[in-house]
């Protein structure tokens, strides 16, 4: 009767343990799942971010050059439009994060600067120089970085910042309903985020 009393005690120690171990597998095996899932999410939205505006500006150019001193002026001027196609972007592919598989915690280490792109259409209209001060390169170039300069102005008073943010936002939302789900924690900048709501009053 005790042997088989020691038998059932260990068959009950053996039959625990096997249970215990396939329970541990099982943890450690959706664990890693986890991880690959999340890391194929983070590539998955590796993409721009991106919000289009259109400017319209008109410029009117004037340059004089002096000869013998102030006895002769010689003068060259347009009337410039320009048309710009402006986009605002996140490249998400540059988006650093680190996983902690012991903590369950998703952690955003480094967000991207926006990238802004500006593509202008100048026309030249009333095109007028002199022999002695004509159009050069030089004036193209002077134009040209007079317009951008404006533009990047405009866009800074404009809603294109913001509304890129906001699209940023609703990217990053993702990962936390992504982690959310999964019984993981989401960190940006040593904050934890508890809501969706909680990246509005984060600096990004």
């Amino acid at each position: 009767m005790r042997k088989i009393l020691i038998g059932v005690v260990i068959t009950l120690v053996v039959l625990y343990a096997a249970k215990s171990c396939e329970t541990q597998k099982a943890e450690k095996t959706r664990l890693v799942e986890n991880t690959a899932l999340i890391q194929q999410q983070i590539n998955n939205v590796g993409k721009l971010v991106v919000t289009e505006g259109h400017f319209s500006q008109v410029f009117n150019y004037q340059n004089s050059k002096d000869l013998l001193g102030n006895y002769l002026t010689f003068e060259k001027k347009a009337l410039v439009v320009v048309n710009a196609d402006v986009t605002v972007a996140y490249d998400l592919s540059k988006i650093e994060f680190k996983l902690d598989e012991a903590t369950k915690t998703l952690s955003i280490l480094k967000i991207p600067e926006e990238e802004i792109t500006i593509s202008p259409d100048f026309e030249y209209y009333d095109v007028q120089a002199d022999f002695l001060n004509p159009f050069e390169a030089h004036d193209y170039n002077k134009i040209k970085n007079i317009v951008n300069a404006s533009l990047k102005k405009k866009i800074n008073q404009s809603q294109l910042k913001t509304n890129a943010k906001n699209r940023l936002i609703s990217e990053l939302s993702k990962f936390y309903i992504l982690t959310n789900s999964l019984g993981w924690t989401l960190e940006y900048n040593q904050t934890t985020i508890d809501q969706v709501d909680d990246f509005k009053g984060l600096k990004l």
